[in-house]
């Protein structure tokens, strides 16, 4: 694989079901290691060859579902949302529980605990063989760090929400390595830029990422979500802090990662 893709990944694992020897999956880095995790606990026979990008499955007749009941932690990029949410919103805490803390899906409390995030995970344990945990996280300090190489397929997805935090962190936050956001639900380099400019953000688009300098006042303007459900929830959080009312067109597209949302977010603000 040129890109390393836990989608694409999956979708290779789950067709070896059916081949007729074992199939050997080499990613240039590690990404998202959820089917693996699943397909082991189902009885699958997945091995580490000589690097930890490298894979091997051997086929298998029949599955198993286990003698207990299989339990999928809560999603960590939704997650995510709220956590940058407390880590910007002066006075806030958060307490979000029963998070899916794989450590494949959590660069971004990595990137966060380098700027200075008060970020703290309790009551960690292992169900249906994810690593679970409460995930706690207070208004921070934010100070500027460098996301490149093998941590961007760690935290893919939350790269807008990171975004945010970014724009209020002392100094300049860089991002490079991550071409793949050009090819999501939108061109999130483009778009992120776009719309986050509109609210005074100081951010300059680069072919494989970004800069944004901080921390900056944001102001609220009418942004649009580009029918992007990661970056419209994102805005949202951006508004928190804008001075001003922010409108956010095509709102719809939330529904389809996280249809409740807007509720969630505002059961946190009451």
């Amino acid at each position: 694989m040129n890109v390393a893709s836990a989608q694409v990944k999956s979708a290779i694992l789950l067709a070896a079901l059916f081949a007729d020897s074992p199939t050997i999956v080499r990613e240039p880095s590690l990404s998202r290691d959820h089917t693996e995790r699943m397909l082991r606990a189902f009885g699958g026979e997945i091995k580490i060859l000589n690097s930890k990008f490298v894979i091997q499955f051997e086929p298998t007749s029949e599955l198993r579902i286990p003698n207990y009941e299989f339990r999928i932690p809560a999603d960590f990029s939704s997650a995510a949302f709220f956590i940058v949410a407390a880590l910007i919103v002066p006075q806030s805490e958060l307490r979000i529980e029963n998070i899916g803390v794989n450590e494949t899906r959590t660069g971004m409390l990595d990137a966060l605990a380098r700027m200075y995030a008060s970020l703290k995970l309790e009551n960690m344990r292992e169900e249906s063989g994810e690593p679970i945990a409460d995930v706690i996280a207070r208004f921070s300090e934010l100070r500027a760090t460098e996301i490149a190489g093998d941590e961007v397929p760690r935290m893919i997805d939350e790269f807008p929400i990171f975004a945010i935090a970014a724009t209020q962190a002392r100094g300049e936050t860089l991002v490079r390595d991550a071409r793949e956001l050009r090819v999501k639900e939108s061109d999130r380099i483009a778009t992120l830029a776009q719309e986050l400019r509109k609210m005074g953000a100081q951010i300059e688009e680069r072919e494989d990422g970004f800069v944004i300098a901080g921390p900056t006042p944001l102001r609220g303007a009418r942004v649009h979500a580009h029918n992007d459900h990661r970056l419209a929830m994102s805005l949202a959080i951006a508004a928190l802090i804008a001075r001003g009312e922010t409108i956010i067109e095509g709102w719809e597209c939330v529904a389809d990662s996280f249809p409740n949302f807007g509720n969630a977010l505002l059961a946190c603000a009451l």
